[in-house]
């Protein structure tokens, strides 16, 4: 792994509140794994995760870039939320979520000051949702923005 990596390990490791953060997606989504993961075109690396479902996934692991939604959230822009796979046409063919095994899943962008992509706010459940997650879609996209300011400030601060 990188040095970069590493610093984005550790710097989002840093932010204060992260793991509550994290904690709170899971509570207002319903779903039993969250993450903050660093994404590039070449690679996805969990930063900090929360693991409710035996995923098993740990900070510093990382997932082939080309096998994950993020890097689909990274070449759009725009976040993706699905309450239930099996229902939804698009997805419901996709090979992502049969890779993994998740019924539900939502993942926001962080992105940085600079209009710079970081990577996501991600959330998976094998449980498909109950509760519509377009009801929580504004306050996690406020996670995710505060997020990056957090890394942000993390990086104007002299080490």
């Amino acid at each position: 792994m990188t040095d970069s990596f590493r610093a984005d390990i550790a710097a989002v490791h840093d932010i204060p509140g992260i793991r509550e953060m994290l904690e709170q997606v899971c509570t207002l989504t319903g779903m039993g794994f969250a993450a903050v993961a660093r994404v590039t075109g070449e690679r996805w690396v969990a930063c900090q995760v929360l693991d409710k479902i035996e995923f098993g996934l740990h900070p510093g692991d990382e997932l082939e870039i080309k096998t994950t939604i993020c890097d689909e959230i990274r070449a759009s822009g725009k976040g993706v939320f699905i309450d239930h796979v099996g229902s939804d046409p698009h997805w419901r063919t996709h090979p992502v979520p049969a890779l993994y095994g998740f019924e539900s899943y939502v993942s926001l962008p962080i992105v940085l000051e600079d209009g710079s992509f970081f990577g996501t706010l991600c959330a998976i459940d094998p449980a498909q949702r109950t509760r519509s997650l377009a009801e929580v879609v504004g306050q996690l996209q406020e996670f995710a923005r505060t997020i990056g300011q957090a890394l942000d400030g993390l990086r104007r601060v002299p080490a």
